[in-house]
């Protein structure tokens, strides 16, 4: 997984835990407002534009997108959509704690969905699968996918969260160090041509 798809998934969390989802609240049912005596009635809201998706979605084969969507799952980037349902629910409960009578029957629907929750992460993954096939051919998806079918190609997915990990710690040391030693450097050039920085 990469240091740009880590960053999308910790953004999605934080938008789900940041209040993406509305607060659970119980409000009946809005009529629309009565028109007044002698008014004309009002226009029906234009009907959207039909969409064409064939004009605007590549066509691929059915392997080439079988490929994409192998890669997609054996290199272990769908785990980044794995915690976003989950949080919205987490996030869908948190709102009703100051409606602890709702807390059963919210539990009931929230199980109820996770079915056609799995189906909404199914759609993503379709789409990131779509995406890969966009940037890289049948012939390279299919090299691909044989290196993720690999004894090395399975330890490398493995190790990537810890590999992640280490990362995110070894830059925060780098960028310090780094600061300073550009911070260093720089007030000694800066001395050479006659300049004292704090």
């Amino acid at each position: 997984m990469s240091r740009r798809l880590a960053a999308l998934a910790a953004s999605l969390a934080a938008l789900v835990l940041t209040g993406a989802v509305p607060a659970l609240a119980e409000t009946p049912a809005q009529k629309p407002p009565a028109a007044k005596p002698g008014a004309k009635p009002a226009a029906p809201a234009p009907a959207p534009a039909p969409s064409t998706p064939a004009a605007q979605t590549p066509a691929f084969t059915p392997n080439h997108l079988a490929l994409a969507r192998e890669v997609m799952l054996s290199s272990g980037i769908a785990r980044s959509f794995d915690s976003i349902i989950p949080a919205f629910s987490e996030q869908i409960r948190q709102n009703a704690v100051t409606r602890p009578e709702l807390t059963n029957d919210l539990n009931a629907v929230l199980t109820s969905l996770a079915p056609e929750m799995e189906m909404q992460k199914q759609s993503m993954i379709d789409t990131a699968a779509r995406i890969y096939a966009s940037r890289l051919s049948e012939a390279e998806l299919g090299e691909v996918a044989a290196f993720f079918r690999s004894p090395a190609g399975k330890r490398y997915v493995e190790t990537q969260p810890q590999v992640l990990d280490d990362m995110v710690g070894a830059m925060q040391t780098w960028t310090q160090e780094v600061s300073e030693y550009i911070m260093v450097r720089v007030r000694a050039e800066m001395t050479k041509k006659g300049h004292q920085l704090q």
